[in-house]
């Protein structure tokens, strides 16, 4: 499976085991939380990559089930169809190229805020993250909800207009066109959305470490959270 076009992806033992550690014992898990647009996804695949871990964007368990909702014509706020969609999610098959359309992801953050929604693939995505060598898992409640043991929590986060911008970007560099103040007010509206649901808000966890990409490079990010993970890594390997 290729890197990009699956949102979950299993690697091999990684190489972050010390000799002493049988890979098939110990789980390694790594949660990134943030707002839509600040980076965390990138940073996700390319640490996944560098530790050899398995990889989940947890965000596209729920654009499926938004997904199978828009395709049968369901309303979003029909609890039954949504709850037998969530079911139904396969990680193993969560296709970025399809699930990646605006307007799943407008439908997703209307399905996300159903609670039994939310139970059923939480339990999804813990079970992914118990899975050997361990994991890299982002989204909006990991640190917080879905893995709040995981050994490493990274809040990645930018301000609304860095994330505008870039999204305007994303959209030019493929011969689209935008306007700026709309991509905003939607950015906004679903940071307002995430952050202010009753279940599981988006919200850094306590013992998260803050990474603030609104003048960071991708580069300095990865280099950052590695030198967080490391740190981590180091101080195990010598208990």
């Amino acid at each position: 499976m290729l890197a990009g076009q699956r949102g979950a992806r299993r690697n091999a033992a990684p190489a972050l085991f010390g000799k002493g550690d049988p890979p098939m014992t110990y789980t390694f898990t790594i949660a990134i939380d943030g707002p839509a647009g600040a980076g965390k996804g990138t940073l996700a695949r390319r640490l996944a990559d560098h530790y050899r871990l398995n990889l989940l964007d947890t965000g596209l368990t729920y654009r499926a089930v938004a997904h199978k909702l828009l395709e049968l014509g369901l309303p979003l706020d029909n609890v039954s169809a949504a709850e037998t969609a969530a079911h139904q999610v396969d990680l193993a098959k969560l296709d970025r190229a399809v699930l990646s359309a605006h307007a799943v992801g407008e439908a997703a953050s209307k399905v996300a805020v159903i609670p039994t929604v939310r139970r059923i693939l939480v339990e999804k995505q813990r079970d992914f993250a118990k899975a050997p060598p361990g994991a890299v898992l982002d989204g909006r409640d990991i640190g917080t909800v879905v893995c709040p043991d995981a050994d490493i929590k990274l809040y990645v986060t930018a301000s609304a207009e860095v994330r505008a911008r870039r999204r305007l970007a994303e959209i030019e560099s493929i011969g689209g066109s935008a306007d700026f103040a709309e991509i905003l007010a939607d950015i906004q509206r679903r940071d307002e959305r995430d952050m202010g649901r009753a279940d599981s808000p988006l919200k850094p966890a306590a013992d998260a470490h803050l990474l603030d990409t609104s003048e960071m490079a991708i580069e300095a990010a990865f280099l950052a959270a590695m030198a967080i993970i490391d740190d981590a890594l180091a101080k195990r390997n010598k208990a």
